[in-house]
């Protein structure tokens, strides 16, 4: 029941599409990369972590057990960011972002070097 619960969120929020089924190897290699990739690549946080497809599985689901077409993202709103949300689908689960490494890759720059104020 958990299962097909989480798979309803999932479609409904297009992560994965409707009718999409995903390789029966997908926990391992999400489990093997995240045990390798714990932290976030956009803001370091290391929790609601996500495996992200840089090019989208239901475009390019040769892919999906490739671990160079995955990325960590977090959907923690660390800092009041989803980072898997706003660098991974540009703001809309609908929509992908194809620089999203590059993208990760500045704003992980720009969190680690912001200049912080104790008047905020």
């Amino acid at each position: 029941m958990k299962k097909s619960r989480k798979l309803i969120e999932d479609v409904s929020a297009h992560k994965v599409p409707a009718g999409a089924k995903r390789s029966n190897k997908w926990p391992a290699a999400r489990k093997a990369f995240l045990k390798d990739h714990p932290n976030c690549a956009v803001c370091g946080g290391n929790k609601k972590v996500e495996v992200h497809h840089k090019r989208p599985f239901h475009l390019h689901p040769e892919l999906e057990l490739d671990p160079s077409n995955f990325i960590t993202l977090c959907e923690e709103k660390k800092d009041g960011v989803n980072c898997h949300l706003m660098v991974g689908h540009l703001g809309s689960f609908k929509s992908f972002n194809v620089d999203v490494e590059a993208d990760a890759k500045t704003w992980n720059a720009k969190f680690k070097g912001r200049p912080k104020s104790d008047k905020c």
